[in-house]
């Protein structure tokens, strides 16, 4: 179970809700209608008290909200704050920002062999995928190089970070949303398996898909008769070294399913990427994999440079990327090696030029018990973000109703379906929802939900009844 208690704590500190915050012209305020029927109705039906829900509606080009409810009341917003995190990367860095992942060398290779150490320098790429790292090593042997007769040096020195717990927010450790960032970040810090049902043999096979040097697959597997339903909770997985233990069942009618986890730390991960991949190459590798920095005298052999900003921001608010999120919160930071307290900062005095105060962030990707925000702030800081150069690029990193990312299966069947653009976000006892959507008129309207309680049943309904009671205007 999770640790809920600061959701708690705040909904014991609710007071009665309001229309309208004291920061709102005071004219503005008789405007405001009450919530909608369908809105408090599905409240009602969630066992969600109005007091721990919060609210923002208004027109992009109007001057005062159609609609506040607890507008001023701080809550965890959970992966909206996401939005945050992407607006301030695309104002600050510029959509075409990239990062660069360079392989330097104490002396340049002489007839296939580099005779010293290899240096990996990342400067925090949140998208060096399996794909891209092959092409990097790929690059290298192109270059020449066959045999790596030093070591390996991972240059992780870009992020200056704490150490992370990946069991710390939900005590699932091996959950990828769980991987913590890291300036040689590779594959998002993940291993892919593809589960195989045989209903004739009645057994489940385990495909390691992401090429790995050394690892043990030991699965367990129960094969299992009816619906697939929640198939990822009925799994358990494990870690011993390189042996990944799976237990527990898996339905033959869920067909082949991908089955992500995250079992090592970042330098281990590269290890295992690195020489699988150079093997496969053709390269030989006869030293080992360390952590170090290239001294300022070694030569740059290639520089992989990343896609632009704009492109990882789609995947970050499309898939609600967390690891990625991280990684471009921490690309904020105004100087290197980069710190989580010099990102906060600097996204914290952007957010004051905003008009937007009081936001407590921690690591930017919302998966937090402490980030706050309020419904209003949130909906100044898209209002904002439509009149903003950068505008295009993040309502097109958004998903879309009924369409892609994390809203294809909601709102199909309504008059917001491939008309509204909104992060969701959805931790346990949080439900929100943020961005655009547009009305049977054509109208853009900025749209917020927070739902903060331990207690609700479903909290999609109210915020989905928010979403087509703007749709149908």
């Amino acid at each position: 179970m999770l640790n809920t208690s600061p959701i708690l704590h705040a909904a014991r500190l609710a007071c009665a809700c309001v229309l309208m915050t004291a920061s709102l012209p005071a004219a503005a305020t008789a405007a405001v209608p009450a919530l909608p029927p369908a809105v408090t109705d599905a409240l009602r039906e969630a066992q969600l008290p109005a007091a721990h829900a919060a609210f923002f509606v208004q027109r992009v080009d109007a001057d005062r909200p159609l609609l506040v409810h607890n507008g001023s009341k701080r809550m965890n917003p959970a992966s909206t704050m996401k939005l945050v995190t992407t607006y301030a990367a695309l104002e600050l860095l510029g959509p075409a920002h990239t990062w660069k992942t360079q392989a330097l060398a104490d002396a340049p290779p002489r007839d296939g062999v580099l005779g010293g150490n290899l240096y990996l320098k990342g400067s925090g790429d949140p998208g060096l995928t399996l794909e891209r790292f092959w092409l990097l090593l790929r690059q290298l042997r192109a270059r020449g190089v066959t045999t790596i007769a030093g070591d390996l040096v991972l240059d992780r020195s870009e992020f200056r970070l704490p150490p992370h717990d990946p069991a710390a927010f939900d005590n699932e450790p091996l959950r990828p949303y769980n991987a913590g960032p890291d300036a040689l970040l590779t594959n998002f810090k993940s291993l892919r398996l593809t589960l195989v049902p045989d209903p004739a043999a009645r057994t489940v096979l385990a495909v390691v898909d992401t090429p790995v040097d050394e690892i043990r697959v030991e699965s367990r597997l129960q094969y299992a008769d009816g619906a697939c339903g929640d198939w990822r909770e009925k799994l358990a997985v494990s870690v011993t070294g390189n042996a990944l233990s799976l237990t527990g069942s898996f339905a033959g009618s869920c067909g082949e399913k991908a089955l992500h986890v995250s079992p090592w730390p970042a330098n281990l991960q590269v290890e295992q990427l690195f020489r699988a991949l150079w093997k496969e190459l053709g390269g030989s590798f006869g030293g080992r994999v360390r952590d170090g920095e290239a001294p300022p005298a070694a030569k740059v052999l290639l520089t992989h440079e990343s896609p632009p900003l704009a492109e990882a921001v789609r995947d970050v608010n499309k898939w609600s990327n967390n690891v990625m999120a991280r990684q471009l919160f921490l690309a904020l930071a105004p100087s290197r090696p980069a710190t989580p307290e010099a990102a906060r900062e600097r996204v914290a005095a952007w957010l004051q030029q905003k008009g937007v105060s009081g936001v407590v962030l921690e690591n930017g990707a919302g998966l937090s018990r402490e980030e706050r925000i309020s419904a209003e702030g949130m909906g100044r800081l898209l209002l904002a973000a439509w009149k903003s150069p950068v505008m295009p690029e993040l309502m097109g990193s958004l998903p879309i109703a009924g369409s892609d990312g994390t809203l294809k299966k909601r709102l199909g069947d309504s008059a917001a379906a491939g008309r509204a653009h909104l992060k969701t976000g959805y931790i346990e006892g949080v439900r929100a929802i943020a961005g655009y959507v547009q009305d049977k008129s054509g109208q853009r309207w900025v749209v917020v939900g927070f739902l903060n309680d331990a207690q609700m049943k479903n909290g999609s309904r109210p915020l989905d009844a928010l979403v087509r009671w703007v749709a149908d205007r």
